[in-house]
């Protein structure tokens, strides 16, 4: 993985690291690892310190797919099994991205992802969670009610990998499944979500490696241009952060192949730090 220790931005906060603490206590407690086939990975080879008790692991929220859900899976699509869409990107960006936690923070991060299921509740477990495409996903009414505890008992969900109008469609109804009464709007620059870690002031369209071309996914359906948007609690803490038009979780994939843009991975990367030691500290 290209040198990411580069990045540069850091700032000090005692008092963050001191709430961290207090909260990663809370999450203390994790599901014994489990590796899923993906759609793009079959078999992964699985690092040193898979069953290491942390206090961080990157959380992948597994979710039945929708309108859009080309992959049947090798289980005649049961994406309780995996090879569905929610594995898209799936190890490989969630290690890379582990890797970097370890490298660049001080949090006790573990070095394999952590698939979690809505319908058993396994989310609790965990400060973040990240998913994938969720333009496309079929995300139940149960699973909506499950995500909205969740959320209001102090969780954190980054949405990722949506572009264009009928992706954001399908995604902002999935949203009122899980607050139908909270507006989605844009997080402000001065949001200490962008500056917890990094001053993320400068923030672009991350493109997806297989849209480097073009430069977008649905670039002539609104799919140019990004947003980065979210949904706050009654308090003004973020509790869903959306990467509208842009694809972190490629960057993260990729972030180790020459011909990825690195200022695209060095952004993605310090954007997860962000959104992981902000939903430890707030």
């Amino acid at each position: 993985m290209r040198d990411v220790a580069r990045v540069t931005g850091v700032k000090a906060r005692g008092l963050a690291v001191v709430a961290l603490i207090l909260v990663a206590t809370a999450f203390a407690v994790q599901q014994p690892f489990r590796q899923y086939p993906g759609v793009e990975y079959f078999r992964f080879e699985i690092p040193p310190g898979s069953e290491e008790k942390t206090e961080f692991a990157f959380a992948r929220l597994m979710f039945p797919g929708g309108w859009n859900d080309g992959y049947r899976g090798r289980f005649d699509g049961d994406w309780r099994q995996g090879s569905t869409l929610w594995t898209q990107d799936y190890p490989r960006a969630d290690r890379h991205f582990s890797l970097s936690m370890r490298r660049l923070t001080r949090v006790h991060t573990r070095s394999v992802e952590q698939p979690v299921n809505l319908d058993q509740d396994e989310e609790f477990e965990f400060p973040w969670v990240y998913a994938v495409q969720v333009g496309e996903w079929g995300l139940t009414p149960q699973q909506g009610k499950e995500m909205r505890e969740y959320l209001l008992r102090g969780g954190f969900f980054m949405a990722d990998d949506l572009h264009g109008r009928v992706e954001w469609k399908v995604f902002e109804d999935s949203m009122k499944l899980v607050f139908p009464d909270r507006p989605i709007v844009e997080i402000p620059t001065d949001d200490a979500i962008f500056h917890t870690v990094y001053d993320l002031n400068d923030r672009f369209q991350i493109p997806g490696e297989a849209h480097l071309r073009q430069g977008c996914k649905n670039c002539e359906d609104g799919g140019r241009g990004a947003r980065w948007r979210g949904i706050y609690d009654d308090k003004g803490r973020v509790m869903i952060a959306i990467s509208q038009n842009s694809d972190v979780g490629d960057a993260w994939e990729w972030a180790d192949v020459p011909y990825y843009p690195e200022k695209a991975s060095s952004l993605a990367i310090r954007l997860g730090v962000n959104y992981i030691v902000y939903s430890m500290t707030h």
